[in-house]
């Protein structure tokens, strides 16, 4: 047996028996009444944007069905570690989710195409093609195997990330080796081939890793995003372009089992619902990160764009990083990027 089906496998019994815990505590995820009860859980702390969505979220949910659905929403880290909340899923602790494709590298190589990605579509390309264009079939043929899904308007695309919150100013391509910096994803792995030191640390955790000087430099999420989470105290520099992450999915996941169980009239008042609030994420922080430049700068944060030869740089170690997976991995990857790479061709030649 690999290392990691033996990871998998004590994670696995370990969600396993906090399920029971849960189950025994509650009766069952039918209420007495008949009422179903869902837990979900967000990614990031109380204070990002993208958790404020996913409580909002749950509680329309709710409210719409007349409570024969309630989804009860959870901070992200308070039912299982950040960033395994897909695993959660799969194991019956969660019955949905809302989080990065990313931060499941560890079973789907693949997943790193459908997030905040060196060469991704932008948010408006990224959304269609998810809803339009196969991308959430796709991803639902990645997880093959698994109790997750998704379906069609469950991605928020949101804006493009900021490329660095950084003490370290940059002015060439040779101030990225040895950086210290908190990279995830495909990016995190194609900025490490080009000499920064990259690792991974939750969202949660980034004001007090720069404020120790354990990293840096940072990326995290949008001008939006980053602005509410103070992160102008611990970083004198904002980078911006569009070349590492044009865009930062997030994806609501689902229980395939408890799914299943949901009558149609209450499967199309949670698509309904996703969609619109995926949506309204979206465009509330596109609104947002326009006047979370002027905050940055007017608290001080001196902003830049990235110079130009780091992003031709990036650009130029993202194509092989892709051409080497396309060939190295499971014949999904390979799918998923040429789709990705193919509808992104057909959609800029119409810009």
């Amino acid at each position: 047996m690999s290392i990691f089906w033996k990871k998998r496998s004590v994670f696995t019994a370990g969600l396993a028996v906090f399920a029971l815990v849960l189950i025994s505590a509650t009766g069952s995820f039918a209420g007495k009444s008949g009422k179903i009860i869902w837990k979900s859980s967000g990614h990031g702390p109380a204070s990002d944007p993208s958790q404020i969505f996913h409580d909002k979220l749950c509680k329309a949910i709710t409210k719409a069905t007349g409570g024969r659905l309630t989804v009860k929403p959870f901070v992200g880290g308070s039912i299982v570690p950040a960033y395994k909340e897909v695993d959660a899923i799969d194991q019956g602790v969660l019955q949905m989710a809302y989080s990065c494709p990313m931060y499941n590298l560890d079973k789907w190589p693949a997943a790193g195409l459908i997030s905040s990605r060196p060469g991704g579509l932008p948010g408006e390309a990224l959304r269609t093609w998810f809803d339009y264009g196969g991308g959430a079939d796709l991803l639902n043929k990645m997880m093959e195997g698994y109790n997750v899904m998704t379906f069609p308007g469950a991605l928020a695309p949101l804006p493009e990330e900021v490329f660095f919150h950084s003490k370290v100013k940059l002015e060439s391509l040779a101030d990225l080796k040895g950086l210290k910096a908190r990279c995830m994803g495909d990016g995190g792995e194609i900025l490490k081939r080009m000499g920064a030191a990259t690792v991974i640390i939750p969202g949660g955790q980034l004001y007090e890793a720069m404020q120790r000087g354990t990293i840096d430099a940072f990326e995290y999420s949008t001008l939006a995003s980053n602005w509410k989470m103070h992160f102008n105290e611990v970083a004198k520099y904002v980078y911006l372009s569009p070349t590492r992450a044009p865009s930062d999915p997030q994806v609501i996941f689902v229980n395939k089992e408890a799914w299943a169980k949901l009558p149609d009239d209450l499967k199309k008042i949670v698509q309904s619902v996703v969609a619109e609030y995926t949506q309204k994420q979206h465009e509330y922080l596109v609104f947002e990160s326009v006047k979370a430049v002027d905050k940055f700068r007017a608290a001080g944060n001196e902003v830049y764009k990235v110079p130009r030869d780091i992003e031709v740089a990036l650009s130029a170690e993202a194509d092989k990083f892709y051409a080497e997976k396309s060939k190295s991995e499971k014949p999904i990857f390979a799918e998923i990027y040429n789709s990705m790479k193919e509808f992104g061709e057909a959609y800029n030649a119409i810009k």
